[in-house]
């Protein structure tokens, strides 16, 4: 009888466990990108000379693909010889790794999954418990296949109703961090529920599991349900198990009304420093960033190119479209979503993380301002510290790039019924 987190846990370790515990447990998955995996090496060769459960690590090249620089080059050559000396068969240069993990099946219900990566906990979009750890414990999880934890408490969010033409997923979980605030969620587990989730599709809700950790979440959990089994059709990597909460009692619960939200902007240097878009819209901006872990999937890019389809972007905003994973750029290819952003003079780039972290594809001047489908707006994060991030939804920055202003995307929209 327990949360969400509390009963994966029990499933995981074969007893009832409670918030509070610390358990160590067998692994489903450790996965580790291009940026942390030499130093989880260096870790791991202290301990073991190969690692455990090599089957069951997932290594992908997102970050700074192709990289940019020699020291870049070198960080990932090391890690190709350590895959090619222990003949490790899960390696991609194909896309972000979260999103590599859910397309390729090696994300299932009632897993446990570690990554060197804090947006990890989008994995918990499809009833999974993935968090995000230092490259320290990903190097003691290669050698062992195993990690401890202490079981969080957890916070319930109920969200219920329909958006408002213009509002997303995106929307929601800003005005959910924004109410919980950056650290209202310390090492909890958010558990999301309600019919507003119910009728989300999977990248909706990968959406709401990606940016938990903005609220210092460990995890963001939604069960799954007959959606979960008809994505994971075909892609599964092995057999799995759904498991539910059952009367778990919650440190929080705390409730939404989509049809009450608006298109929302977060604005420098905290995502909880959150405004309506009546309250920014105008401000000048110098570039646009569609893509990530967040907001990278088809149906986001479909949103913007509703938007921009037929129109040109400011010829003074840098415009930036990163698809998450290879199969979504193919995807919109036949389709014509690339078309249309190269004709409105996007600059489309293979897929990855792209300018996200601030080191390529897009870095930031002084005195820039950005306005990007990613997932955090810090000093510094995408280029200069002096520049200015502004976090929205697909659609809020498919319309500024057009006017090179923030822009509320309900106008474009109406045009397009």
């Amino acid at each position: 009888m327990g949360t969400l987190a509390e009963e994966i846990f029990s499933k995981k370790v074969g007893r009832p466990v409670k918030a509070g515990e610390t358990v160590i447990v067998e692994l489903d998955r450790i996965m580790s990108h291009d940026t942390m995996t030499g130093l989880a090496i260096d870790a791991m060769e202290q301990i073991s000379d190969r690692p455990k459960i090599s089957d069951k690590i997932v290594i992908a090249f997102d970050h700074i693909v192709p990289p940019a620089n020699i020291e870049q080059a070198k960080a990932q050559r090391k890690i190709m010889d350590f895959i090619k000396k222990h003949d490790m068969k899960n390696f991609f240069q194909e896309g972000v790794c979260h999103q590599i993990m859910i397309e390729k099946g090696f994300v299932l219900p009632g897993n446990i999954i570690i990554g060197s990566d804090s947006h990890t906990c989008s994995y918990g979009a499809l009833g999974a418990f993935g968090t995000g750890m230092g490259s320290t414990d990903i190097g003691v999880g290669y050698a062992t296949g195993k990690a401890w934890f202490r079981i969080p408490e957890s916070i319930l969010v109920k969200v219920t109703g329909k958006f408002r033409k213009g509002v997303y997923a995106k929307d929601l979980i800003l005005k959910i961090i924004a109410t919980l605030g950056v650290d209202g969620a310390n090492y909890k587990s958010l558990e999301f529920t309600g019919d507003t989730i119910k009728n989300m599709s999977i990248p909706e809700r990968i959406t709401l599991s990606n940016m938990a950790i903005e609220a210092g979440a460990k995890a963001g959990l939604i069960k799954a349900d007959e959606k979960t089994v008809e994505f994971l059709k075909g892609r599964a990597v092995e057999d799995y198990t759904i498991v539910k909460a059952v009367d778990g009692k919650y440190e929080k619960i705390i409730e939404f009304k989509a049809d009450e939200l608006e298109p929302m902007v977060a604005c420098p240097h905290d995502l909880d420093n959150l405004k309506n878009i009546s309250e920014v819209q105008g401000l000048e901006i110098h570039e646009v960033f569609l893509g990530t872990c967040t907001n990278g999937r088809y149906e986001d890019f479909e949103i913007a190119a509703r938007i921009m389809k037929g129109k040109r972007v400011n010829r003074f905003t840098r415009t930036i479209v990163t698809p998450a994973s290879v199969s979504i750029f193919q995807t919109m290819m036949p389709s014509g979503l690339i078309k249309i952003f190269q004709d409105a003079g996007c600059i489309v780039t293979n897929p990855g993380c792209g300018p996200c972290l601030g080191r390529h594809a897009g870095v930031l001047a002084p005195g820039e301002r950005a306005i990007t489908t990613m997932n955090r707006n810090f000093r510094g994060r995408m280029g200069s510290p002096d520049a200015e991030i502004y976090i929205a939804s697909p659609a809020v920055c498919a319309a500024s790039a057009l006017t090179g202003k923030i822009t509320d995307p309900r106008g474009y929209l109406e045009k397009t019924r």
